[in-house]
């Protein structure tokens, strides 16, 4: 989807919707002055645009005992496009994969894996990553902190 065509109330709609999902259409339209059925259109057509992916809670990791993320960086055997497919079919069903990206230069793919442990990691990284199909390596970087973790991008003030 390309950036074109939001006026100014649309990036005040999105960037109210991204800091706060949850917001009620009636505060949402005040805080971009609109009534509550303009706004309603205007987030519908924002969602059927695609601009909306989505809403989601944001979840502290810890609450669920996952005291461990780690950053996998996968290389392949092949970069064939139908092994690169079936290497991010194979992740798309590990719940421990939060985030699978392709890059482009020595490294394939870098991907956020969370555990509950480093026992647990341990066991995910040898049955269900290493051990996949066409991977030939995979350097992983414990996390020690995070000192920013915002979702979403930054959106223009008009």
């Amino acid at each position: 989807m390309v950036a074109i065509g939001f006026d100014a109330i649309d990036l005040k709609l999105l960037a109210e919707l991204q800091a706060n999902g949850r917001i009620t259409n009636v505060d949402l339209a005040s805080k971009v002055g609109l009534t509550a059925p303009p706004c309603l259109r205007r987030m519908r057509t924002l969602e059927q645009a695609g601009a909306i992916k989505g809403y989601h809670a944001d979840i502290d990791p810890s609450a669920l005992g996952y005291s461990i993320m780690v950053f996998a960086m996968v290389s392949l055997k092949s970069q064939a496009e139908a092994d690169l497919r079936a290497f991010e079919d194979h992740v798309g069903k590990l719940p421990n994969v939060r985030e699978c990206h392709m890059l482009n230069g020595e490294i394939d793919f870098i991907l956020k894996i969370v555990a509950h442990d480093l026992q647990s990691f341990q066991e995910f990284l040898t049955s269900k990553l290493t051990s996949a199909p066409n991977v030939s390596s995979v350097k992983t970087s414990l996390t020690i902190r995070t000192a920013k973790d915002e979702p979403g991008i930054p959106i223009p003030q008009e």
